[in-house]
Parts: C-alpha cells; sequence; structure tokens
C-alpha cells in the first residue's frame, strides 16, 4: 500500500503553520513557511477559518504531464519526484496543477515537491494533517 499525506480535519485548523515549517525544516534545512510542500492560508475576513493546501497525489499528474524536460515524474503510488537537474524553470508545472497544491521556490525557481513523509502531520497540533494509506 501507498502512503499519501491527506487533510482530514481542515475544520481543526487554527493556522499555526507548524506543519509548514516542519516541512521546510526538514527538507530545505530553513524555518519559513515560504519553502513548504504545503500551504496554510486563511480566508480574509473569516476568523478562524482555513484553507490547506498539500498534494493530492494524483496518479496521473498535470504537473508532470505540462514539464517540458520531464523533471517532475509520475511517484509510485501518486504524487511526484523532481529532478532538479532537468527543471528549466519554466512554470508550466505550476500553472498546470489544478487545485494549486503544488509549491514553488521564488529563489531557486523550481517547483516544491511533496514527498508524502508525514513530517507536516507530526507537527500538528491538532490532527488535521495524516499519512495515509491508499489502494494502489
Amino acid at each position: 500500500m501507498a502512503k499519501l499525506m491527506r487533510v482530514i480535519n481542515r475544520d481543526q485548523c487554527i493556522g499555526c503553520y507548524s506543519c509548514m515549517y516542519a516541512c521546510s525544516r526538514t527538507w530545505q534545512q530553513v524555518i519559513t513557511v515560504e519553502k513548504a510542500a504545503l500551504r496554510v492560508k486563511n480566508y480574509p475576513g473569516v476568523e478562524g477559518a482555513f484553507s490547506v493546501r498539500i498534494c493530492y497525489g494524483c496518479e496521473n499528474p498535470d504537473c508532470a504531464t505540462a514539464c517540458p524536460t520531464k523533471a517532475l515524474t509520475p511517484r509510485k503510488g501518486g504524487g511526484v519526484v523532481l529532478d532538479s537537474e532537468k527543471c528549466i524553470h519554466c512554470g508550466k508545472c505550476i500553472e498546470a496543477c489544478v487545485p494549486g497544491a503544488l509549491q514553488w521556490d521564488t529563489e531557486f525557481e523550481i517547483p516544491i515537491v511533496c514527498r508524502h513523509c508525514g513530517v507536516c502531520a507530526s507537527y500538528c497540533p491538532n490532527d488535521v494533517l495524516a499519512l495515509v494509506e491508499v489502494g494502489e
């Protein structure tokens, strides 16, 4: 069975950004929300309402299909893998991601790919995220 990240309790999100800090610290070795593979955003004008954008783990990802150099390739079980050496920084992958879940590193101009590792879920104080088994 493959494991993918899922938002399981969006209403429990308090916007603490612990998930984003954990992701960027683990994979990018920086403490910032800008280099996380997921995004938590608040709804303007609505107190306590947050949107959590995380890779859906598509089996036939549009982001990979849109990549002209095959820098993004489908990951077994869903999602994508990035070969940064092949990336030409065109951003076509970001445009192709319909749910807007693929994030962009503005410093290096490459996509920030979710590894579906679960580190974000382990730092969420309210069990908003979970690494769940999905059928193949």
